[in-house]
């Protein structure tokens, strides 16, 4: 397939009927290429033929194409939500992820995209929205490292095995749907050859639901669907999680500390004939063209040395609205204060003391962009930067309006036109070397190092955590923008998978930088002398930056014993179901691992989740015991879920399962 205008419907009825002409002209030419592949477009419910409109959200399930001759597609299963500076991570259980796929799937839906299956980095300034992280990992099932994320990317591995399992009858009929209760319906496909698959669901968000079908029970957790793939054994159901969670970590790559220099980004200093003068104040992107993030309003203030305030009077205050996205105020040289919106809000209004003295007095305000607008219509309208007024309260005058005097404009910064950034300008300049190149915190400063490439094949990253807001480059090669200093707050509570999932659902990281991590590629990195260069804005600790590795710390997997007068499937390597005894327990460490502690175990009734499992009134005494023999040392391991294996059944007539959280680490070569 090809797709065409991405998400144009809405803009398409902002514009009315020139939106339309438009979107009619761009599948006309899409479609006259004669590519021999279908087209589609996604959120825009009036595609003309032969163009196939499709589905993106959180759910498609209520989604039909607008003629019944087209399939029903789902370009965009969002497996999670972006991040933004300022925000949360948000986070989608993949319990839902998987009820709302099977939703889709049990209504006739034919295909399904995830968005996004792998998380990934915007690297650069390439980051949008404004506001937008350099992290797009999206809470994927594949994460922003290339790292499996479980139990995200097992468990959806596991539903799709089972969707396949039902292949020919879903291609070969549609559904008749039948009421098995007030929030419950079962989706019987079946053929004329006799095939037959149905998709059992519960709606309701309280609880379990006990249904018949076909003259039998079945049980089903609140908000999920069992698949059966012969309409009468359960092979998947999408609220039980049978594959292994996996914990990460971040740790410390090189213990070497960096040895820092520094250059001081002079405020609003390039030349005369890089500036531009003019009365009153301009739009920023204008004036720019995004050739930079910042953009220097500079102009000059005359205070009478009669003023009151010179003598021990309140000082003025200095009032700033801009139309945003940050900005940072410098009164005679000095930071006088900052201010910075969202992405919901980019406007700012700046109040701060002004610290000003008789005579002439440099007013200079650093005006900085995070990344452009990428939703939305006229683009060209949008704003960025002071936009004023820019007023001045508290002088013997009462009220004096600066924004229609002279202002000068400078584009960029004095170490961004000297390349100081990159390889070949990082000479350009004197770098201020030893101890007093970190002893003060100061704005506007450069800091370079040079590394060694950290040992191993792990992922890597910048640990930015120390530092307050900028950009970073390794080898000249932008890594991005970075602003730790902004930490969010916001509604971390426990989450449930249970019910309607929308993006404020399942948040974490309140309270804690939006981003404390920079994802660093391998391929960037030479051997030796790797160059390492921050702009910092507002004044962090560069002592504390340290290259750290992604890898797996550890894994857990929660499994119950199924029930005895009921049929345990197993789904095999050439997705062929099979009649199996016993579940098991699997464990898996990452390439390169081996597992070496087994933390917590216990065959019974355990309670708690990953991390802080606790034993339960019911727990076999050999559930220790039985893990190590068979996993210590091993990259993975499968255990059967038995009495016998645990040394006998320590609760008769008692559903158990087993919990087991290990340790993951490195295989230590002779």
């Amino acid at each position: 397939m090809i797709h065409i205008e991405n998400e144009y419907g809405p803009e398409s009825k902002a514009f009315g009927a020139a939106g339309s002409s438009y979107m009619n002209w761009a599948a006309k030419m899409a479609v006259g290429l004669d590519t021999g592949v279908p087209w589609v477009m996604c959120k825009e419910d009036d595609a003309p033929d032969p163009v196939i409109n499709a589905c993106n959200g959180f759910y498609c399930d209520t989604f039909s194409p607008n003629k019944p001759y087209k399939p029903s597609m789902w370009t965009e299963a969002w497996s999670g939500w972006f991040t933004e500076f300022g925000g949360t991570i948000h986070q989608r259980p993949v319990e839902d992820l998987a009820f709302a796929v099977t939703r889709f799937i049990q209504k006739g839906g034919s295909f399904v995209n995830y968005y996004m299956y792998h998380g990934g980095t915007n690297f650069g300034r390439t980051a949008g929205g404004p506001f937008i992280t350099t992290s797009y990992d999206y809470d994927a099932p594949i994460d922003e490292y290339g790292l499996i994320r479980e139990p995200k990317y097992g468990h959806l591995k596991e539903l799709h095995k089972a969707i396949k399992l039902c292949e020919r009858a879903l291609v070969s009929a549609d559904p008749t749907v039948t009421s098995l209760g007030s929030y419950q319906q079962a989706h019987v496909f079946t053929t004329q050859t006799g095939d037959c698959a149905a998709f059992l669901t519960n709606y309701n968000t309280n609880s379990f639901a006990r249904v018949m079908f076909n003259n039998m029970h079945y049980s089903l957790p609140p908000w999920s669907t069992s698949i059966l793939p012969d309409c009468r054994n359960v092979v998947f159901n999408t609220a039980k999680v049978g594959v292994q969670i996996s914990n990460m970590q971040m740790s410390v790559a090189n213990t070497e500390s960096l040895m820092w220099e520094r250059y001081d980004e002079e405020v609003a200093s390039l030349a005369d004939n890089s500036l531009i003068t003019t009365n009153g104040l301009l739009e920023q992107i204008n004036v720019t063209r995004d050739t930079s993030d910042y953009l220097w309003y500079i102009t000059s203030v005359e205070v009478n040395p009669n003023e009151g305030f010179l003598n021990g009077g309140q000082l003025p205050v200095l009032i700033v609205q801009s139309a945003g996205h940050a900005l940072h105020v410098f009164i005679n040289g000095q930071l006088s204060g900052s201010a910075y919106g969202t992405r919901q809000n980019r406007r700012i209004t700046y109040t701060g003391n002004a610290n000003l003295r008789a005579g002439s007095n440099k007013i200079a305000i650093l005006s900085v962009a995070v990344g452009l607008p990428n939703v939305g219509t006229h683009y060209e309208l949008w704003e960025t930067g002071v936009q004023g007024p820019v007023v001045l309260r508290g002088i013997d005058q009462g009220h004096r309006d600066i924004t229609w005097q002279q202002w000068t404009y400078q584009v960029g910064l004095k170490g961004e036109n000297l390349n100081v950034n990159a390889l070949e300008g990082t000479s350009t300049v004197e770098w201020m070397g030893g101890s007093l190149a970190v002893q003060t915190q100061q704005p506007l400063t450069w800091y370079r190092a040079y590394f060694e490439a950290p040992a191993g094949d792990e992922p890597l990253a910048l640990d930015m955590g120390s530092m307050g807001k900028g950009q970073v480059w390794i080898n000249g090669q932008s890594i991005g923008r970075y602003w730790p200093a902004y930490a969010p707050n916001g509604n971390c509570n426990q989450c449930s998978y249970i019910g309607t999932y929308r993006s404020p659902k399942c948040q974490t990281g309140c309270g804690e930088p939006t981003q404390r991590w920079y994802h660093v590629p391998r391929s960037w990195l030479n051997p030796t002398k790797n160059l390492l260069v921050v702009f910092e804005e507002l004044g962090g600790d560069a002592t504390k930056i340290s290259m750290v590795k992604r890898s797996v710390s550890g894994v857990c997997a929660d499994v119950s014993e199924g029930h005895p007068m009921i049929k345990n499937w197993h789904i095999d390597n050439f997705g062929q179901p099979e009649e199996v005894h016993r579940p098991k327990v699997h464990l898996r460490c990452a390439p390169g691992q081996i597992i070496s502690t087994i933390k917590f175990a216990s065959f019974g009734t355990p309670l708690g989740t990953c991390g802080s499992y606790e034993e339960g009134a019911c727990h076999a005494h050999k559930s220790y015991a039985t893990l190590e023999k068979k996993c210590i040392g091993q990259q993975k391991c499968a255990v059967a879920i038995s009495a016998d294996n645990f040394g006998g059944d320590p609760c008769p007539n008692v559903m158990k399962r087993v919990a087991v959280e290990a340790e993951c680490s490195a295989v230590v070569l002779p």
